[in-house]
């Protein structure tokens, strides 16, 4: 009999509230299914099962805050006899009872569409979702209100509810950070990487796609990261007790803004190993997902290094602190025009700043710096990506 376990979705997380099961007992699960759902300090996570066979018996109640480790259900693996259940000695019947009425279903709503449905006005009671499992999502919220149509304005919504889930998230996050800081000798390095070559041959591809086809910088920064880790295994490891070891695949996690505040960096699986087609598929996919809170326990538990990018709007430079039990976390400032030489000509190029930030327990100075020119040489050649 296998136990199915809360998960430590994150460093920081001690304990989850289970949402809500999306399985019963006697239903088949394959490995990989998602079998519950979860609320973390960060987000709502859809939550894999890692065996195959039958729910035996569903351990804990929807709504309650279990600590990591605690066994949440019993699953009878592939090949295993069910339990036997002892045969009951009869027994006179009872004097007849009132049934009591059933509980109350449990309502599958994302953080992000009960605050709206709060400032709105809405009952979420009311509402039919559209999501997976019919969890109600924001366009649910916004579809209510306006069938609602109040004729007179509604009174101004109180925010406690909004501002206690983004204050109970910056806290989480001031945990880990605090931590990261506190336990791990960060060692930082940058480069200035000239990106004309990979601007000209993004400009050329994307101006033969349909504008949904079309990739974005990112992702092939993204990628660049992937495939340098490659040559250096010992940055792309996490802490398992005394040691770091080598992740066996490369899953980059990208950090990823949340509406009113917040981030989360859940991983692409296999990063290394995928086009960039499908890596844009992916990278768009997780990210509408993370604002929908509607993430995976493995997408949030597996990444092996993490990639944080300001974006055309940012700063020109970011030194992003470690997430632990990683040991390495690469960051790329906004996209500038600078002045450049390129084969003695002064030209005007499109450079970033990229950094990598090393826990100097796992690697030194010397390791990173061979990091970064590595992620370089490979945005020399885009057509390789």
């Amino acid at each position: 009999m296998a136990e199915f376990v809360m998960p430590a979705l994150g460093a920081d997380m001690s304990a989850g509230t289970l949402l809500a099961w999306r399985k019963e007992p006697g239903d088949t699960v394959a490995r990989g299914d998602i079998i519950a759902e979860v609320h973390t300090d960060k987000a709502d996570i859809e939550v894999e099962v890692f065996s195959s066979g039958v729910i035996e018996k569903l351990l804990v109640e929807p709504g309650t805050l279990v600590p990591t480790g605690t066994p949440l259900a019993l699953i009878r693996e592939d090949g295993a006899a069910a339990e036997a259940v002892p045969a009951a000695a009869p027994a006179a019947p009872p004097p007849a009872a009132p049934a009591a009425p059933p509980p109350p279903p449990h309502l599958l709503i994302s953080p992000s569409a009960k605050q709206l449905a709060t400032e709105l006005g809405v009952d979420p009671a009311t509402i039919t979702g559209s999501g997976p499992g019919g969890r109600i999502q924001r366009k649910d919220v916004e579809a209510a209100a306006a069938r609602a149509a109040p004729p007179t304005p509604a009174a101004p919504p109180a925010p406690a509810a909004a501002e206690d889930a983004q204050a109970a998230m910056r806290r989480a996050i001031a945990a880990a950070m605090s931590r990261s800081k506190r336990e791990i000798p960060h060692v930082y390095l940058s480069t200035t990487i000239d990106l004309t070559q990979a601007t000209r041959w993004l400009a050329d591809e994307n101006a033969a796609r349909a504008v949904p086809d079309r990739l974005l910088q990112g992702v092939l920064l993204i990628k660049a990261v992937a495939l340098a880790l490659r040559e250096f295994p010992d940055l792309n490891a996490r802490w398992q007790g005394e040691q770091a070891v080598a992740g066996e695949r490369i899953n980059v996690g990208v950090a990823i803004s949340l509406r009113g505040g917040g981030l989360v960096a859940p991983a692409i699986h296999d990063t290394d190993t995928l086009t960039l087609d499908e890596l844009m598929h992916r990278f768009r996919d997780l990210v509408m997902r993370a604002r929908a809170f509607s993430l995976r326990s493995a997408e949030m538990s597996d990444p092996t290094i993490t990639v944080t990018s300001i974006g055309e709007r940012g700063v020109e430079a970011i030194y992003p602190i470690i997430v632990p039990p990683q040991v390495a976390i690469v960051g790329f400032g906004r996209i500038v025009e600078r002045p450049w030489i390129h084969e003695g000509q002064l030209l005007a190029c499109p450079v970033v700043t990229a950094t990598v930030s090393i826990d100097h327990r796992v690697a030194d100075g010397h390791r990173g710096s061979a990091f970064l020119v590595a992620i370089d040489q490979r945005l020399q050649e885009p057509e390789e990506l």
